[in-house]
């Protein structure tokens, strides 16, 4: 450790999660790796470079600006923006050459006319609403109407109709297979019209689960991370998890009965102990709910949480054991030794999902590419 904290990037479990993914679907089917939100919170340029080394056919993010920050780390790798645009987003869009999605004919024509006067043809993604409610016309034939105008436009290509799965994670599939007939329906319509057009709707989940929803491209967003999109453990799917997060022991102090530690005196000594204090908190994304409740890793053992987390440091019962000294490391997720901590058990203990425990660690930690399983 040479900072008081680091979040390591491990590139070689990057790049096989793209593999293993990648071998799951036919050759025709593009992948689609989903690097928003910085790369869900594992640093999206570091991601951009490792999943286009392992094959990853294009690139989708959810803003503009995530993508220009791509493109300027990985130049030539298609990238789409699945999210909504202003105006001046939509001509940040057509000057880098980055895939639209769209599912307003307003905004078709409007970035139909930006492109015009950039000169440039743009590809567009029609979104099809079929359950998440969110973005994206629910009506079919609005749909199909605007995959026509789409396609009719001298400076906009049809690229694609596409959806998103609202509940390809649960273990009830039938609303999922509601979405996957009404996309298949809607597509083979598209399709006579427009051969060459591609449809996809597949996020992790429906990738890992149900290969009748792959289409023409998948989008796997959380298991190219090597975390379960159902919540259990990745090894399951032969997934490796790609970020550690770390810190060290700053402090080691001895407790007698009844001395307290922390805001609030939440954690009061039972019986004499020593707690090391770990310079990290939440305001480096270790959430204060893991209060009293968490665990971390020093000397290959884990160690409760014990005290309130503050923005800066937490501290760790570390009982009687006098091996542990200022200066060892410590491990919040990841492994030490034989002992391990994964995203999915720190989303347990908060009543999460494991997408927010590495999208919260904050920007104050460097995130380090490694190649620890190359």
């Amino acid at each position: 450790m040479y900072q008081r904290a680091e979040a390591r990037i491990d590139l070689g479990a990057l790049r096989h999660n793209v593999a293993s993914l990648r071998s799951r679907v036919n050759d025709d089917v593009e992948l689609c790796p989903v690097l928003k939100a910085d790369g869900y919170g594992h640093d999206a340029t570091l991601a951009a470079a490792a999943v286009t080394e392992a094959g990853a056919d294009r690139i989708a993010v959810a803003t503009v600006r995530e993508g220009i920050r791509i493109r300027e780390a990985s130049p030539k790798i298609p990238l789409l923006v699945l999210g909504a645009m202003t105006p001046t987003e939509a001509e940040l869009a057509v000057s880098a050459g980055i895939d639209a999605s769209a599912w307003d004919p307003e905004f078709i024509e409007a970035l139909g006319s930006r492109a015009s006067g950039a000169g440039r043809t743009i590809g567009v993604h029609v979104k099809y609403d079929t359950g998440m409610g969110r973005l994206g016309s629910a009506d079919p034939a609005q749909v199909l109407e605007m995959a026509r105008r789409v396609a009719a436009h001298p400076n906009l290509r049809l690229a694609a109709v596409w959806t998103h799965f609202a509940t390809a994670d649960e273990s009830d599939r039938s609303f999922e297979i509601v979405q996957r007939d009404r996309i298949a329906e809607l597509g083979a319509q598209v399709k006579w019209e427009f051969p060459e057009v591609k449809i996809h709707a597949a996020n992790s989940a429906a990738l890992i689960s149900d290969p009748k929803s792959h289409f023409d491209m998948v989008r796997p967003g959380v298991a190219i991370y090597g975390m379960d999109p159902f919540g259990a453990d990745p090894a399951g799917h032969d997934l490796q998890p790609v970020l550690s997060l770390h810190s060290w022991v700053a402090s080691v102090k001895d407790f007698d009965v009844g001395m307290s530690a922390g805001y609030g005196r939440t954690w009061i000594a039972g019986e004499p102990t020593r707690l090391a204090t770990v310079p990290v908190g939440y305001g480096d994304g270790v959430r204060r709910g893991l209060s009293n409740r968490g665990t971390v890793l020093i000397g290959g053992v884990a160690r409760p949480i014990s005290g309130t987390i503050s923005m800066d440091n937490l501290t760790a019962d570390i009982g009687l054991d006098d091996e542990i000294k200022v200066g060892d490391e410590v491990t919040l997720i990841g492994n030490q030794g034989p002992a391990r901590i994964t995203a999915e058990q720190v989303a347990e203990k908060l009543d999460t999902i494991n997408y927010e425990v590495t999208c919260g660690i904050s920007p104050r930690v460097p995130r380090l590419g490694v190649e620890e399983r190359s």
